[in-house]
């Protein structure tokens, strides 16, 4: 029987693949732009946290690649090792947009403690939301695939919270490159790219998610309905 849901998940696989593309290249691109001032990373972080009045937060380094975070718990951002020491300007926009995160916490800012009181639920939901709804179906239990499908709703909400997380922390951290001298005209540009590139996975995220969850609904729902 014709699904036009089946399409959507194609259709959305492949976009996934061209963004996750796109991003992989522009990354590599700025990663070999050194920045003319010739900062470091880590250097660029602190001149965030000293815009933002930020002096309890500490910048480690940390193995790995694609590793750099921001942990509220430890107040450390830590820089990945291709980012830390780094003077390309993908180092900095990277360095910089977790200092970001720091300053949405030192400030404040009402998503972020939205989306990490989500955390736990969200961590539940990825792992046992979709298992749930398949034991709801086999043992014919439909309170059991409700559940199931709810806690799979739970990742599209935190992914949906998460958005404006991620675009404002690249938002603050964006406006102290422009108002210092962090990198200059035609290096911002660089580095908003590079963040802009980066905040579409996180809405390619959320789509997928929201195709998979009524796929999902449809298959078990479906089925209850036949």
């Amino acid at each position: 029987m014709y699904d036009p849901l089946y399409f959507l998940v194609i259709f959305m696989f492949i976009l996934s693949l061209i963004v996750q593309g796109k991003v992989r290249s522009d990354y590599r691109k700025f990663s070999r732009v050194a920045s003319e001032r010739g900062l470091r990373a880590e250097q660029a972080v602190q001149m965030v946290l000293d815009y933002y009045d930020i002096t309890d937060v500490e910048i480690v380094r940390v193995a790995g690649n694609l590793t750099d975070h921001f942990d509220p718990r430890k107040n450390i951002i830590a820089l990945s090792e291709p980012v830390y020491g780094s003077t390309s300007i993908a180092a900095i926009g990277v360095a910089c947009h977790e200092a970001g995160h720091a300053a949405q916490h030192a400030k404040g800012y009402v998503p972020i403690k939205v989306r990490n009181s989500l955390v736990p639920i969200t961590q539940i939901g990825s792992f046992l939301g979709i298992p749930l709804a398949i034991l709801g179906v086999i043992l014919n239990t439909f309170n059991l695939v409700i559940i199931g499908l709810a806690l799979y709703t739970c990742v599209a909400i935190f992914q949906f919270v998460t958005l404006p997380v991620e675009l404002n922390a690249s938002k603050r951290a964006l406006a102290v490159i422009n108002e210092t001298d962090i990198l200059t005209d035609e290096e911002r540009h660089g580095a908003k790219k590079v963040l802009t590139s980066a905040a579409m996975t996180y809405i390619m995220a959320l789509a997928t998610t929201l195709v998979n969850l009524l796929r999902f609904a449809s298959i078990f729902l479906g089925g209850r309905r036949r």
